[in-house]
């Protein structure tokens, strides 16, 4: 969670490692300005939201993050993404606009790679929802819901329906009902990470 304007900046900079967005070239930011990444632009909204809404969300600060939180749902709606505040890590990338959902009692830690089609959510009207670790690929169409834990450096394949916990590190889940396939280096699926 962006607790202060360092914390802002990690997650911005992650992020941008994580969408491979090359801002430092005179040609990139032209290419930015002319045609910006909607997606890129959501992420940069959504670390301003989370920042204002935890760190100065008084005073006139407050009017702001009014006018943020209308930015953010504005964009939201375009993308089809309904993405709350402080669910994600940083390193987020999300590789395709399209419907995503993900309730606001999840927890996803940094490094998240994530397609369209996606929803993680709370089961049978319970508050619970998944917690998910470090270092996680979602495939397209994947559901997960549910009280739930997935250990750091896991790959949810493409339509997998995750409703029980994986608590082994570096595996692949896929199928409906989940189950583990077989054991993987994550780094291979995302390849920013280290």
């Amino acid at each position: 969670m962006i607790k202060s304007k360092s914390d802002y900046n990690d997650y911005i900079n992650k992020d941008k490692v994580a969408l491979g967005v090359k801002s430092s070239s005179l040609e990139s930011k032209l290419i930015n300005f002319i045609s910006p990444n909607p997606i890129w632009t959501f992420q940069k909204s959504l670390r301003k939201l989370e920042y204002y809404t935890n760190c100065k969300n008084t005073g006139i600060n407050k009017i702001y993050c009014y006018y943020l939180r209308y930015k953010f749902k504005k964009i939201s709606i375009k993308l089809g993404f309904s993405i709350p505040i402080n669910v994600f890590g940083p390193g987020l990338s999300i590789v395709h606009y399209g419907t995503i959902v993900v309730n606001s009692a999840s927890s996803i830690g940094a490094n998240c790679r994530m397609h369209a089609g996606v929803n993680i959510g709370a089961s049978g009207g319970k508050k619970e929802a998944p917690q998910l670790g470090d270092n996680i690929y979602i495939a397209p169409g994947a559901k997960i819901y549910g009280n739930i834990k997935i250990a750091n450096n896991c790959a949810i394949g493409a339509n997998a329906v995750v409703h029980k916990s994986f608590e082994e590190e570096g595996i692949m889940i896929a199928g409906n009902p989940a189950k583990k396939i077989k054991a993987i280096d994550i780094r291979k699926i995302i390849k920013h990470i280290q």
